[in-house]
């Protein structure tokens, strides 16, 4: 007597080749017979697993960003200078991208076509705000120039490290040492910051 294949599929697998097909072919762009495909398993063990596609998706940028506002209740964002803070959080935030590449880098192209993808830019926002916070108040300890637009820098200094998303590499594949990278970023965004008090 033969017995049917299991589905050897755990919600985990399932999230990590949805994340790999939303990040190929752009969330929109992905049908549950993509993922089916994709997984080598039919629709209806996904939908074992899930309700949809759009729960994966806000699995997958759930976990982007837990990891990025986990970083703001850690010891290095709440003790100190705001500036020791902020640097703090910038090299976590780097990372974070680099532990969890492929769900940032979905989180990064939700564009609010959908629920899910509207509360994700909302969080993002939070999080960007939680560090414009920080930069103002290194600027009112005198750690930071005074004569530069505040919103700006969090712009900009998110534009470094989001466009990491496009060219960054693990090492094994000929890429860059994560600490070296975290290192010259932060030095590159903050030095020309600091104030000259």
């Amino acid at each position: 007597m033969t017995t049917a294949k299991r589905d050897t599929y755990t919600p985990e697998t399932l999230l990590t080749v949805a994340v790999r097909v939303f990040n190929e072919r752009g969330y929109d762009g992905t049908s549950m017979e993509h993922l089916s495909k994709a997984a080598g398993i039919s629709k209806s063990s996904i939908y074992h697993h899930v309700a949809g596609k759009e729960e994966l998706l806000r699995r997958a940028v759930s976990r982007a960003l837990d990891g990025l506002f986990g970083i703001l209740d850690e010891p290095g964002a709440t003790q100190g200078r705001a500036i020791e803070r902020v640097e703090y959080v910038t090299r976590r935030t780097v990372d974070v991208l680099i532990a969890e590449l492929p769900y940032v880098t979905l989180l990064l192209r939700v564009r609010g076509n959908t629920k899910t993808e509207r509360w994700a830019m909302e969080r993002r926002r939070e999080f960007d705000q939680r560090v414009t916070d920080l930069l103002k108040a290194a600027v009112a300890d005198g750690d930071l120039r005074s004569d530069v637009d505040i919103r700006l820098v969090t712009r900009l200094l998110f534009g470094m490290v989001n466009s990491l998303v496009e060219w960054y590499r693990p090492l094994p594949d000929g890429g860059v040492d994560g600490q070296r990278l975290a290192d010259t970023l932060v030095r590159v965004a903050f030095e020309g910051m600091r104030s000259s008090r």
